[in-house]
């Protein structure tokens, strides 16, 4: 079963490591691995929502989302949007920024170190904004609860989470404007440049956002006509045109999915920026991250269990708000990317062992009771 459904996630592995080798040596191994885990980590969630939806579609609606789905995410969110990210923030075409990448690298990296700032204001605030709507909601399930119940009941203020983010951007902004004042002025015309990525990035977060939502209500409306249909149908004893019911609620599944396809694609895209810039590297391996996404739909879907490991979702989230955060101080000091890197990977293990650790707490917990009712119903006898 699991090399049936990660096969191909494994081959694409192993040849993505090997091209990195080939490329970039061993630090580019390295690189590229650390990417792959961002990736599957910041994506697991992802596959999780996916997973759920997916098992409503028929086998045909699946179908077209596990092959044009996998390929509008892997070829354009993981390889095409880093390079128009790279173009818009350098001031250069996409073929240029491609070809700068390829054959300057020295003046590639120039660029992308210039426009680092900006680049890091509207990730970091994007990829914020995802962290703080998470943890100002109040879960039945909470990981830290210490933390995230105080969390919870702050976040019935209205825009809280846009309010923070906001205070951060300025406070960014203007240190990073300190800083290039203390440097002679060279960059202070950029100190307004980080402010104005840093709101563009809030605006792109709540325009995914406000798609997602548009594309969940429609999803609602059709599920609950094609109940009504059916009900009405089997009262009048008439036959159901269930494949015209079912294609079009399936239709606005497809395209949910790939608004959240897109919204979950930023974060992994962005948060590789503060891990390296180089778009081949970035390539490789968010592309071979991507593979475990649809690996791990088609395993959760296939399994019928999404709630094994229920802390996963919150290590990844913040694992998300650590990225935000490391971005946002990029934006003056220099972090190296292993230390990136490690900090998602080290809040996704933990995650997973607590997730471990609540299972076999919970399996004792009912041992200890079905235990103790036999002995009850031994003693009544």
């Amino acid at each position: 079963m699991v090399l049936k459904t990660f096969g191909w996630s494994f081959a694409i592995t192993a040849l993505g490591l090997v091209a990195a080798v080939l490329y970039g040596g061993w630090e580019a191994f390295g690189i590229v691995a650390i990417l792959c885990i961002l990736e599957i980590s910041l994506s697991f969630d992802n596959a999780v929502v996916n997973a759920g939806i997916l098992k409503k579609m028929n086998a045909f609606w699946q179908k077209i989302f596990l092959t044009i789905g996998i390929l509008i995410a892997v070829f354009g969110m993981r390889l095409v949007f880093p390079v128009v990210i790279v173009a818009i923030s350098a001031k250069i075409g996409p073929i240029e920024a491609v070809d700068l990448a390829l054959n300057d690298a020295e003046r590639y990296e120039q660029l992308v170190t210039d426009a680092h700032p900006s680049i890091a204001a509207f990730g970091g605030m994007f990829l914020l904004m995802i962290f703080l709507d998470f943890i100002f909601e109040d879960r039945d399930i909470k990981w830290l609860g210490w933390l995230e119940r105080p969390l919870a009941k702050l976040g019935k203020i209205d825009m809280l989470s846009v309010c923070i983010a906001l205070i951060v951007l300025a406070i960014s902004a203007m240190t990073f404007a300190t800083q290039a004042h203390q440097h002679g002025g060279t960059h202070v015309d950029k100190a307004s440049t980080v402010l104005l990525s840093g709101v563009f990035g809030l605006i792109t977060y709540l325009v995914v956002g406000g798609l997602s939502g548009y594309f969940e209500n429609k999803l609602e409306e059709e599920e609950e006509r094609e109940h009504e249909a059916e009900e009405a149908a089997k009262r009048s004893g008439k036959p159901v045109s269930a494949v015209q019911l079912a294609g079009k609620a399936a239709f606005f599944m497809f395209l949910y999915l790939e608004v959240l396809d897109a919204s979950f694609s930023f974060d992994g895209v962005i948060g590789a920026f503060a891990i390296t810039n180089d778009i081949v590297l970035m390539a490789l391996g968010l592309g071979v991250g991507a593979m475990y996404v649809r690996s791990l739909t088609v395993y959760l879907v296939r399994q019928g269990t999404l709630d094994d490991y229920v802390y996963l979702e919150h290590g990844a989230h913040y694992a998300i708000g650590a990225l935000a955060v490391i971005l946002m101080i990029s934006i003056r000091y220099q972090i190296p990317e292993v230390v990136t890197g490690l900090i998602g990977v080290a809040l996704i293990g933990w995650s997973f062992w607590s997730s471990v650790r609540r299972n076999r707490a919970l399996a004792a917990a009912e041992g200890k009771a079905d235990s103790s009712g036999k002995t009850e119903v031994s003693s009544g006898v």
